[in-house]
């Protein structure tokens, strides 16, 4: 496979340094940055882009980082895919936009026939497309409650679910995401995450206690006939990768079918080919009602779906649903070259083993270190949570000096969890092996350093 930097060359896959870090062009940018942006708007690092393919994003100052962030799982099939780059470029030549709502083209159909066959279940469905992650879950929400007629949302600890005002409000962590931006949206209730390393009684105890939680908020609290939909992350991306204890989905996929409450999948950071299979959920055969998707789904161009059973779907009234650059053409066109190289490629047989060579090297970091509390997450999804020695206490300390660390000698790293102590690795499952142990040859010296 090649990656292509410009006609007629190719983006060397190696991790290389020429400055120092940032560099004197990338200082430069952010001087005009400070001058042009607002400061709540940062950047995890202070390097600029200049080309990026592959495993490798190379700087303005020519040095060449390992990417292990994906654009937050956005580049999922790589920067410059072939495919997604020549079936997008194509649909530049003959037309940028019209509004699907206005006059619509094939380009969004055959996405939308794409995804509903991709996504699990047999059952007839439809599918919408819109912009951003956010905007699939607010849509996923009008759709449940036009759908059922009743109001309330319940989510979960340690949910991140977007920044618009009721995706935020469905969002868990308070900074940076929601201090000082309410009021929030009204009928939206969080009951606990199943999460197994910080269950207070006990990972055994988790999915049965979390469920527990799940069924009295819903059935004495809210009342059953008053919840439109249960909105969860097959595995939560922003809140440390937190992979639900074993049977705590299908649980709350058999309590919601009881009682008429829809499930929506928000598989935008973990679908699309990430955890090993085209959606997060059939790890666990769960067939939800609704699935939304962004990220992944275009090769780095904005694009969003929510799918679902089509009687949820038909039931929004004629005009009720849309927006201006829902379904952007090229974007679709991005997206149905993204499929290409998933089937083309083999890249859900590829983003196992990443996954399993990731596991392999972090375990063999934490038997040298004791600041791994655990290694979880499935696929090319993978992260590390870091505690104090001999606690669970998060060592938001050792994130941050692993991570400088990393950045320093060119490897690009990405943080999460609600204590903000987790490292999430995402690399595009493009990246060649001999890469990604560079990369984590990078970790460990900086564990090292601890």
């Amino acid at each position: 496979m090649t990656f292509p930097l410009i006609a007629g060359t190719e983006l060397a896959q190696v991790r290389r340094l020429v400055t120092e870090i940032p560099g004197p062009r990338s200082r430069e940018l952010a001087a005009r940055r400070a001058a042009a942006l607002p400061h709540g708007l940062v950047s995890g690092t202070g390097v600029y882009a200049a080309a990026a393919g592959g495993g490798v994003l190379v700087d303005v100052d020519d040095n060449a980082f390992i990417d292990l962030g994906s654009g937050i799982a956005v580049t999922t099939v790589g920067n410059s895919a072939p495919a997604v780059v020549r079936r997008a470029t194509e649909q530049l030549a003959q037309f940028t936009h019209t509004c699907f709502l206005a006059t619509p083209y094939e380009g969004y159909i055959a996405v939308a026939e794409r995804l509903n066959a991709l996504t699990p279940g047999t059952h007839d469905k439809r599918t919408a497309l819109f912009n951003t992650g956010a905007e699939a879950v607010e849509n996923a929400v009008k759709y449940a409650r036009v759908a059922t007629g009743r109001p309330a949302v319940v989510v979960f600890d340690h949910a991140f679910h977007g920044r618009s005002l009721l995706a935020m409000t469905m969002t868990a962590k308070n900074q940076p995401y929601k201090h000082q931006f309410g009021p929030f949206a009204p009928e939206v209730y969080r009951t606990p995450m199943a999460y197994p390393y910080r269950w207070p009684s006990g990972p055994d105890n988790c999915a049965a206690e979390a469920f527990g939680a799940l069924t009295q908020l819903v059935d004495s609290q809210l009342g059953a006939d008053a919840v439109a939909c249960v909105v969860v992350e097959p595995i939560q991306g922003e809140g440390g990768f937190i992979v639900p204890a074993p049977g705590f989905l299908t649980m709350v996929a058999d309590f919601c079918r009881e009682r008429g409450i829809l499930l929506v999948a928000d598989e935008v950071q973990t679908g699309i080919a990430r955890t090993g299979a085209w959606f997060a959920c059939e790890h666990e055969e769960l067939v939800p009602d609704l699935i939304t998707t962004a990220k992944g789904l275009a090769g780095g161009l904005p694009l969003a779906a929510v799918t679902g059973r089509a009687d949820v779907m038909d039931a929004a009234h004629a005009g009720g649903i849309g927006g201006t650059y829902a379904g952007n053409p090229v974007a679709c066109a991005a997206a149905l070259g993204a499929f290409d190289e998933i089937e083309t490629n083999g890249l859900l047989a590829r983003a196992r083993d990443i996954g399993e060579l990731m596991v392999r090297e972090l375990q063999s970091i934490a038997a040298s270190s004791g600041v791994i509390g655990e290694i979880r997450g499935r696929g090319a999804m993978i992260a590390a949570e870091l505690v104090i020695p001999g606690t669970t206490e998060p060592n938001r300390d050792a994130v941050a000096a692993v991570s400088r660390h990393c950045h320093d000698n060119g490897v690009l790293t990405l943080t999460a969890g609600t204590f903000g102590n987790v490292l999430r690795f995402l690399p595009p499952l493009t990246i060649p092996d001999e890469l990604l142990l560079d990369a984590f040859g990078v970790l460990r010296a900086g564990f090292a350093t601890l």
